[in-house]
């Protein structure tokens, strides 16, 4: 698989790249980008997944989280991706929660979108290829993490795949897309009206008969103007509790969806993290 370079950095001992590839699951070039800190110059290092948000790009988590500086502090590599395709189709710029930016991270079965809108195939088979062959990135040592519409892609990888991802957490998650606006518009768009397809994007429904052994972090912004209508994480710790899927949630006072909140516990993620990568 061949690998275009957009752009190298330095970045606190190690290197923040920015990077391209021709994907036969998307059927377009694809990005991502991919922060290889210190100690990959001595050998593999546990990687850590982040997915982003809705209007996001592979660019949003490495220039506005400051995440860098603890990945470096504890040899994580950091790799993000690009929230969709970058390639036109019909309308889909008509909305900023739908389409371009918006992927979702499932595989769509709706044309136009069923043929380049894979992203849940991209990040859990194509691109893990490309990141091994590539990069000094240690496969059996993964965790993933997300952000809002990454967060509902990270608990639900997280919750599909427990022997891939060993750990698990998320800033502000769309906890029960099946229930909520953002993810009845997308799945309906991208899935069709097959509910059970659904309930295999969605935490809340997938905890319930998949619970992890070990716990999840979340935290949410308690000044976040999503929480009540789009995010709704009462119904996912309740769906949790039944399950005995343990989790270690955190309401963060007076903090909002943006990335200031983001960058005022990476810290605390990432040495989740490391916890159990390392």
């Amino acid at each position: 698989m061949t690998l275009r370079t957009l752009g190298e950095h330095a970045c606190h001992g190690g290197t923040q790249g920015f990077y391209a590839h021709e994907s036969r699951t998307c059927g377009t070039e694809m990005r991502f980008s991919v922060y290889r800190p210190p100690q990959a110059q001595a050998g593999r290092v546990p990687v850590l997944w982040y997915l982003a948000g809705l209007t996001c790009t592979e660019e949003t988590f490495a220039t506005k989280a400051g995440a860098q500086r603890f990945a470096a502090q504890h040899g994580l590599m950091l790799v993000a991706p690009d929230t969709s395709p970058r390639l036109r189709l019909p309308g889909d710029d008509l909305a900023w929660d739908f389409g371009l930016a918006a992927g979702f991270y499932v595989d769509a079965t709706v044309a136009p979108w069923a043929a380049h809108y894979r992203t849940y195939s991209w990040i859990t088979a194509e691109l893990p290829e490309l990141i091994a062959a590539h990069f000094p990135a240690e496969p059996a040592r993964q965790g993933v993490m997300g952000h809002s519409m990454g967060g509902h892609g990270a608990l639900t990888l997280g919750l599909r795949h427990p022997d891939r991802y060993l750990s698990v957490s998320a800033f502000a998650p769309i906890v029960a897309p099946m229930q909520v606006p953002w993810g009845q518009k997308a799945f309906a768009g991208y899935l069709g009206e097959d509910r059970s397809r659904w309930a295999e994007h969605d935490a809340t429904a997938l905890v319930v008969r998949r619970p992890r052994r070990d716990s999840l972090r979340i935290d949410q912004g308690s000044a976040d103007t999503f929480l009540e209508k789009q995010l709704k994480p009462e119904l996912f710790l309740a769906a949790a509790e039944q399950a005995g899927q343990p989790v270690e949630y955190h309401l963060r006072e007076g903090y909002d969806h943006g990335y200031y909140f983001i960058q005022s516990f990476i810290a605390e993620h990432l040495a989740f993290h490391a916890q159990r990568l390392l």
